[in-house]
């Protein structure tokens, strides 16, 4: 009976977590799994508002996605994952994330097989019907923001003249302040052909790159992600590892004794460091417009 449950949690996590491209370093941390207080360890300092979803890791969690302005997104996931052109592509992703792709090969390791140890049919994946998702995707597309309480004041002005002059909508361009483009990894090598197909920045901004280089969720690209809504959004980054606008802008961010509003333990949060030789005030005033968005 013990020796049942021990194969069924290590199956469970191997659907959940495991890629077979891991580094050496992520695959102790995944076997360390199967001992409950690794597994509290591993959890230990995350920010609310981000989560460990499948596909992914405990070591990489990510940043729960708002789903206000969805539409308006060219691809999904933070990864880019998948694109997103019109409503049959959420209808496939809400597919995929309810299990879909737990049916997928990648190399001779089927994420599905691990947890059943037989190779699943296509028809087990138990997925909502497309009336289903029809419905859930005309919903999701339906989300307005709340009222934005911030106001576009004298600061706030100054802020957006910052913005511009910074050169920030080069990547976060109006009215959507993101150009919807996917910016590759730090180590990722971007095919030729992909240059043909996908909308790609020719700039790596140099953050943490372990979410889409070890987990089934990579692919090698970030997306760019929007600037509207940030006032009521929490834990930024990809990863939701900083918890507000004034820690992002923080450049003892970049050191690795730093320690964010939350508490947690000690880490660098590297990359992107746009903004961060900003002056006090003129930081105060990008954050006050930012914040109107």
């Amino acid at each position: 009976m013990c020796l049942n449950l021990v194969k069924t949690k290590q199956g469970l996590l191997r659907l959940l977590y495991f890629s077979p491209w891991m580094t050496e370093t992520q695959s102790a941390l995944w076997a360390g799994l199967s001992d409950p207080n690794n597994v509290v360890a591993s959890f230990s300092g995350r920010l609310p508002g981000s989560m460990t979803r499948h596909r992914s890791s405990p070591a990489y969690p990510i940043q729960v996605p708002d789903l206000i302005g969805v539409q308006d997104r060219r691809y999904l996931d933070r990864t880019g994952l998948q694109r997103s052109r019109d409503l049959a592509d959420l209808m496939r992703y809400a597919a995929l994330n309810q299990g879909g792709d737990d049916l997928a090969a990648f190399g001779d390791f089927i994420p599905a097989a691990a947890f059943t140890g037989a190779r699943p049919l296509p028809e087990q994946s138990g997925r909502y019907s497309d009336e289903q998702l029809y419905a859930l995707a005309k919903y999701v597309t339906s989300l307005r923001p709340p009222p934005n309480p911030n106001p576009i004041n004298a600061a706030a002005k100054r802020g957006q003249q910052i913005f511009e002059r910074e050169g920030c909508s080069q990547c976060h361009t109006p009215p959507l302040y993101t150009n919807n483009k996917l910016t590759p990894a730090a180590g990722f090598r971007v095919p030729d052909e992909h240059r043909r197909k996908y909308d790609i920045l020719p700039l790596v901004v140099g953050t943490d790159p372990g979410l889409t280089m070890e987990t089934r969720r990579g692919t090698g690209y970030y997306k760019v992600p929007s600037l509207r809504g940030v006032w009521y959004r929490g834990a930024f980054e990809h990863n939701g590892s900083v918890p507000t606008l004034e820690d992002w802008f923080d450049p003892r961010r970049l050191r690795d004794d730093y320690r964010p509003a939350d508490g947690a333990k000690p880490r660098a949060v590297k990359g992107h460091e746009f903004g961060l030789k900003l002056s006090p005030q003129n930081k105060k005033s990008l954050i006050a417009f930012l914040r109107t968005l």
